[in-house]
């Protein structure tokens, strides 16, 4: 994709803020290529990388990464973990429309398929059909559905499925990617990014939309109400994962031209300002999907991001504190109440076990 220009950037929205990272002086700041694997031969192991000494309050030095599942899924997404040190974790495949389900006992197992759109699906419209992003809340699962599209509630026990929000002004979502909920309000905060649709690209300059299901002429960031009323954050052009702080004032969501966002928030969970939370260029190390994908946000307010050539983790204030470097793709994590933090990763599932703890909420 062409570097968008100015006027590109401030017609969908962009601040100010977010164009400094397209300088020259950003561009030539970025990192040098990291390690990969050496051509026609086997994939470099997964390692722990540590930056700051203050990651060893996160995880352990003796600490491994573990590949818990080689195959089983056409792409991994949006690990929830569901119960105590006893339960077991969900993960989504978007592409095949299904929920998998994963224990040390009960391995690998279809949990709910179809888990999105409920129709058949049309190959020439639907690139990813399912739910994405998953997490826990109003007593069940909350789900970023790109198929339906919309936010959907699916109860633990029965398995049914209520659709929470599927429009905003009249219009429906193009693909509901990832979400989370904020631990003093209830909100639920999501990114609508195009990616569960096929021909998904950005609009053309004529305002012509090459996906015949795309209502909206933008990409945005919204926020849902308790009472199911639609906010608009804001509009950006690929946004992705996202993540709310532990006293609820600050939401954070990644871009894929723009790196990672952050939005203070009142007390009401609206957004008062915005600005880039890190250098666009510099987080690029060596992986092109660095602007992100998916997020956690821990309970002691570090952001656990996918993008970092695996999972970085970074403090509040952008300091880069470690790594989970893993070959290939992790567009996701979930801390697990059994200690480990799962990470997804592409066909597969990784665990390591971490000391840092997951942010709850009472919603």
């Amino acid at each position: 994709m062409k570097t968008p220009s100015r006027r590109d950037m401030l017609a969908n929205g962009i601040s100010l803020a977010a164009l400094a990272a397209f300088t020259p002086a950003a561009r030539a700041q970025q990192a040098p290529a990291g390690r990969g694997a050496a051509p026609g031969g086997p994939p470099p192991p997964p390692v722990i990388e540590r930056f700051d000494p203050a990651f060893d309050a996160l995880v352990d030095s003796t600490a491994r990464i573990e590949r818990i599942v080689d195959t089983g899924f056409e792409w991994c997404e949006g690990p929830v973990w569901i119960g105590g040190a006893d339960g077991y974790l969900l993960a989504s495949d978007p592409r095949a429309n299904a929920i998998l389900q994963w224990s040390p006992k009960g391995g690998l197992q279809t949990w709910l398929k179809p888990s999105g759109l409920q129709t058949p699906t049309n190959p020439a419209v639907h690139r990813e059909a399912g739910i994405n992003g998953m997490t826990l809340g109003r007593g069940g699962i909350l789900a970023a559905d790109s198929g339906t599209p919309g936010i959907i509630r699916i109860d633990i026990a029965t398995k049914q499925r209520t659709v929470l929000a599927s429009r905003f002004e009249g219009k429906r979502f193009n693909s509901p990617n990832d979400l989370c909920v904020s631990p003093t309000t209830g909100a639920i905060y999501f990114t609508d990014p195009p990616y569960g649709l096929v021909n998904q690209a950005t609009p053309e300059q004529r305002g012509e939309y090459i996906s015949p299901l795309r209502e909206m002429p933008y990409m945005g960031v919204f926020k849902l109400a308790p009472d199911n009323s639609v906010t608009l954050i804001g509009r950006y052009l690929m946004p992705n994962g996202v993540g709310v702080s532990p006293d609820g004032r600050v939401l954070y969501h990644t871009d894929g031209n723009f790196g990672w966002v952050r939005h203070d928030l009142d007390e009401q969970g609206n957004s008062v300002s915005q600005r880039s939370l890190f250098d666009r260029v510099a987080q690029k190390f060596a992986n092109p999907r660095a602007a992100g994908d998916g997020m956690k946000i821990d309970a002691a307010g570090n952001i656990w991001t996918s993008g970092d050539s695996g999972i970085g983790v970074f403090n509040p204030q952008g300091q880069r504190l470690g790594r989970f470097r893993i070959a290939g793709s992790a567009p996701n994590c979930e801390f697990g109440a059994d200690g480990n933090l799962y990470i997804a990763g592409g066909t597969g599932l990784y665990r390591v076990p971490v000391k840092a703890k997951k942010l709850m909420t009472k919603f």
